[in-house]
């Protein structure tokens, strides 16, 4: 554990925006001020590769000559939406059924969040699973990068095989414990 700075405190808010093609993006603090800038290494520290505009989130925070950085992320929370929320798919399924389906461990074969879907294979799976970019977003993601290791509940749903929920591998390992 990396010892505290004298201009560094933990602070609360949501996230502004980011985009992880560019890297970075921006927290806004829920008690006001500038603008937290939020790297990519930093959340990848946290074991996220990309966290969805609008989320919650706990963080330390620098003050630095170029303005306030976040240096930790200490938790992000999505919205209160049940798993599966605002898509025909799931309409008929339950979503306490939903919450209980087992992580399964997957790959991202790709995704295209312009699309706004696509696809990965649960490990020892040749099938392909269904990632659309609501679920990503009520996840707390907001992008997935091709090859990068992800937990899914899965679903049968009208159209074949259906994440309902999409974590990051580090998040997953982190809630098994």
């Amino acid at each position: 554990m990396t010892e505290k700075k004298e201009n560094e405190h933990v602070l609360k808010g949501h996230v502004k925006w980011f985009d992880p093609g560019k890297g970075f993006g921006f927290v806004v603090a829920d008690d006001g001020g500038p603008d937290i800038l939020l790297h990519a290494n930093v959340l990848r520290n946290f074991g996220q590769s990309s966290v969805a505009d609008g989320a919650a989130i706990e963080l330390s925070v620098l003050e630095t000559d170029r303005g306030m950085q976040a240096v930790a992320v200490f938790s992000i929370d999505t919205a209160d939406l049940p798993i599966g929320a605002g898509l025909s798919d799931f309409a008929d399924m339950d979503p306490e059924e939903m919450a209980r389906s087992p992580l399964e461990p997957a790959r991202v074969k790709w995704f295209d969040k312009a699309k706004g879907f696509g696809f990965a294979n649960v490990f020892g799976s040749t099938e392909d699973v269904f990632v659309h970019v609501e679920i990503l977003r009520q996840s707390g993601l907001a992008d997935l990068l091709p090859g990068e290791a992800v937990t899914l509940r899965v679903m049968e749903g009208k159209r074949g095989r259906m994440a309902t929920e999409v974590l990051s591998w580090d998040a997953a390992s982190k809630a098994a414990k």
